[in-house]
């Protein structure tokens, strides 16, 4: 739609983390699309390339964070919290009175939960984006009912345990934080809760055949009204957009996939923070080796601890497997999961790779970290049956037998069939008349409305 053409414009803030901002610009995409300018408001850290993105305008704000800071992905949100609060109270009255258009919400990611009572203070309606899940959602938001009744916080004698109230997950399936303050993540999590529940509307990177349970409950325990409207990354409407990485990807892996035969690829990637150490590297190394499938495998400088990158595979490690294994530091995770030869994804199941990977089928092999991933993980494994959860301790063996048991087991049909169909509700959803598809209508129509109270208050005065 023409510039001319644009009657009203959305304030959107990212969070700074890879995996946030993401569907983020993707959300805006899909908003630019259905007629809205779009300024994508941002921290210094981490800051989008605006070169990338010349149909929307962007505003920086100063968040006087270091490197240091950075470590801690629980301790960086809360000092996006604290230090950038200052900075959008003061800018946040001139974006709005020199905008060329009206401005009708401001949309946040959940994790700034700082800029609910700026917007109040404004009366500027604001909706929330929820980057994770409504199933992690449900369960961020009974904290303080598991604090209540002793599954929180995670002791290591109940990881056993079932959690009555959130079949069929575990203790150990239960979001954690490792933390410089343990008890930042629970305070963290009860904060943005809250704050969401105080917000206009809270649209979710999921959609409702996926959820529906979560989403069921979710409607019937808040006031909030709830847009399901994903999977952003599939949505006709973002286009070729949709690739919005942080990081830049090496797509000479997608020549060495075409040499691969169809569904005999284990994709290996563990997203864009979390690292393991060099003894459980070499673990999945000879794992992957011994399982005698190709493997393309994502090593990120960072994602081992105190190592820069290879140095701790053997020595020629890679030139003995005979072209059966690749490594990029970074891959086009959307093409990889795609193509043809990609038989299986071994995930940390962040929740844009586990829709990404539901989006087209592929069966998981689940190692989650920490925060949700550990429920999208049981999930992937328990509810939806497309994936299989690596058990016990992570050594050789056991990686070799998880990947056999999902690229040629006896279950090994089953979990691809169970995949597919995912895959093809996935694309129902975004056709006209399906579910993501009418709540994106209801979206606009009530950020419309919006615009119009707005306008009716202002008349008003």
């Amino acid at each position: 739609m023409e510039e001319e053409k644009k009657q009203h414009r959305l304030l959107l803030m990212a969070s700074p983390l890879e995996g946030h901002m993401t569907p983020l610009l993707n959300l805006a995409h899909i908003l630019f699309s259905k007629g809205f300018s779009v300024t994508i408001l941002h921290t210094l850290f981490n800051s989008p390339d605006p070169n990338s993105y010349p149909h929307f305008s962007f505003h920086t704000i100063p968040d006087g964070l270091s490197e240091a800071d950075t470590l801690d992905a629980v301790h960086l949100t809360d000092l996006i919290n604290i230090r950038c609060a200052h900075p959008l109270k003061e800018c946040l009255p001139s974006l709005l009175s020199n905008s060329p258009q009206p401005v009708p919400c401001f949309i946040s990611d959940a994790a700034l939960h700082f800029t609910q009572p700026i917007c109040d203070e404004l009366k500027l309606p604001r909706l929330v984006l929820r980057t994770g899940g409504a199933s992690s959602f449900l369960l961020f938001a009974s904290f303080p009912l598991l604090r209540e009744k002793g599954y929180l916080p995670v002791q290591e004698s109940r990881l056993e345990e079932p959690v009555v109230d959130f079949p069929p997950l575990k203790v150990k399936d239960l979001p954690k934080f490792q933390s410089q303050d343990p008890e930042a993540f629970y305070k963290l999590v009860c904060r943005f809760v809250e704050e969401c529940k105080a917000s206009s509307g809270v649209i979710w990177n999921t959609f409702e055949e996926l959820e529906s349970a979560a989403l069921t409950k979710l409607r019937q325990d808040f006031s909030f009204p709830l847009y399901p409207i994903g999977p952003f990354h599939k949505s006709l409407l973002t286009g070729s957009a949709s690739s919005a990485s942080l990081l830049t990807p090496d797509r000479s892996c997608m020549s060495w996939l075409d040499k691969q035969e169809h569904n005999s690829v284990v994709y290996v990637s563990f997203g864009s923070i979390a690292a393991i150490s060099e003894a459980e590297f070499l673990e999945i190394a000879w794992g992957l080796a011994n399982s005698l499938q190709p493997f393309l495998w994502v090593i990120r400088p960072g994602s081992i601890r105190d190592s820069e990158g290879l140095e701790p595979l053997p020595s020629g490690f890679l030139e003995n497997l005979g072209g059966r294994g690749y490594i990029v530091k970074w891959a086009p995770q959307e093409q990889v999961l795609s193509h043809p030869a990609v038989g299986a994804f071994w995930t940390h199941n962040g929740w844009n790779s586990t829709l990404e990977s539901i989006c087209e089928g592929v069966p998981m092999i689940c190692m989650p970290c920490f925060a949700d991933q550990k429920v999208n993980a049981k999930y992937a494994s328990s509810v939806w049956n497309v994936g299989v959860q690596l058990q016990n301790k992570l050594e050789r063996g056991e990686v070799e037998k998880t990947i056999k048991k999902v690229m040629v087991g006896d279950g090994a049909n089953e979990i691809r069939d169970n995949a597919l169909n995912l895959k093809e509700k996935a694309s129902a959803c975004l056709k006209e008349g399906g579910s993501s598809y009418c709540f994106l209508d209801s979206l606009v129509s009530d950020i419309l409305s919006l615009a119009s109270s707005a306008s009716s208050s202002s008349t008003a005065q």
